[in-house]
């Protein structure tokens, strides 16, 4: 009896450490600094970064490096949302100094979104660490780019400490960017759900040299541990933060490449609410318009839900959302199965819905919804009524191409 119990004991402690394993086994590049220190030694540096960028053990970046012997921050830069990412989208930012720590930092949303030689004058290393979501739209892979080609320009080292695509490494989705399209809401041909971390993106920035007139900077990315291209974020034992006011779980980040394509109408893309992307809708439609939603879409991986809600003015989210404190009939967005579910050409299907649904009333904000397609041919072909089919098929005509493109610059 006393070696059953024991037997028991022994099983259920490789089971709590089995448990524990597959719940925090991955290392961020931050994580993992202190392996490369001589990249960093004797250095002045510079960090890009905001409030995502914590280790393992909830310690923020600047005050890993404050600790670092032998080297110096110099200046901190900010992106969309601020450092402390709890500003509103689009909304400009002042540079202000650190006053505690004696540190400028930069605003690169706000006078400039490309660090000045002026900012960058007492570095020697520049280095990003901030968690994306995997989607060419969202902004901080762009300031990335510039901040790289800044870097490029006045012979500064740049290194990428690395840390996961919450929403897989592995599904690509969308059709590429086209040229006549590259805005800081999209920079480079790689389609709206690229599959690529943030180390490998630079990685494939530097490598095809697409940034300005073709420089390249001396890059340097460190690595994560542990993660694998098929991970999805609540799969690494790594806590979430929401990477911007708008994107407050992983849920709302996997439908983000498809419904923020409503930012391009005047349908409420449920920014208002503390589901935003997860609702849209409109004032003036009825519900009884969507009963049978389901029936005429079959999207798979995902369920649809006539659902009432009355955007409002929501301070660290959203101070001024479409329709604000009118009352919006439309639907509610819930993932049955994600590896079943492709957002981006879920979020055209139900574009194209609404606009069917009422022409008369449905509006395109013509150029921020071809800035974020990276082209205008969707939009065009929803005005010509081509059946979903025909679009899709335009939209995945370069993934092949793609994706062997993208194969070289793959850490996992």
């Amino acid at each position: 009896m006393n070696l059953l119990i024991i037997f028991c004991f022994i099983c259920l402690f490789f089971l709590g450490c089995t448990n524990h394993w597959n719940t925090n086994h991955v290392l961020t590049g931050l994580d993992r600094f202190s392996e490369y220190s001589d990249v960093f030694r004797n250095k002045k540096i510079g960090i890009v970064t905001n409030h995502t960028a914590y280790d393992a053990n909830d310690v923020h970046i600047i005050d890993v490096f404050q600790k670092m012997k032998n080297v110096k921050i110099v200046a901190l830069f900010g992106p969309e949302h601020g450092i402390k990412g709890n500003e509103d989208a689009g909304k400009k930012i002042k540079d202000i100094q650190d006053v505690n720590r004696d540190i400028p930092i930069y605003s690169l949303y706000g006078k400039t979104r490309k660090p000045s030689p002026q900012m960058l004058k007492n570095c020697d290393l520049l280095i990003f660490d901030i968690q994306d979501i995997g989607t060419r739209y969202y902004t901080y892979i762009s300031t990335m780019a510039l901040a790289m080609e800044a870097s490029a320009e006045n012979n500064i080292q740049f290194v990428v400490l690395d840390r996961p695509n919450p929403i897989n490494g592995k599904d690509i989705e969308g059709n590429l960017l086209e040229k006549e399209f590259s805005t800081f809401v999209g920079m480079f041909p790689v389609p709206v759900r690229h599959g690529l971390t943030i180390g490998e993106y630079a990685q494939m920035i530097n490598g095809e040299k697409w940034l300005k007139d073709g420089i390249q900077v001396d890059l340097t990315v460190i690595k994560m541990q542990g993660w694998e291209r098929n991970m999805w974020y609540d799969e690494t034992g790594l806590k979430w933060r929401p990477p911007s006011p708008n994107m407050p779980n992983l849920q709302v980040a996997l439908v983000y490449p498809g419904t923020c394509l409503f930012e391009g109408t005047n349908i409420s893309e449920g920014r208002g609410t503390y589901q935003p992307f997860l609702k849209i809708g409109a004032p003036w439609f009825n519900e009884n318009t969507f009963l049978l939603i389901n029936k005429l879409l079959d999207i798979p991986g995902i369920r649809l839900a006539p659902i009432s809600f009355t955007p409002k003015s929501i301070i660290g989210m959203s101070m001024n959302p479409k329709y604000v404190n009118l009352p919006v009939q439309g639907l509610q967005l819930a993932i049955k199965d994600r590896n079943l579910f492709k957002p981006y050409i879920a979020g055209i299907e139900l574009v194209k819905y609404f606009y069917d649904q009422q022409k008369e009333k449905f509006e395109w904000r013509e150029k921020h919804f071809d800035r974020l397609c990276g082209t205008d041919k969707i939009r065009k072909l929803i005005i010509e009524e081509q059946p979903m089919t025909a679009i899709k098929k335009w939209c995945e005509k370069d993934l092949d191409s793609f994706s062997n493109q993208r194969t070289k610059y793959l850490l996992y």
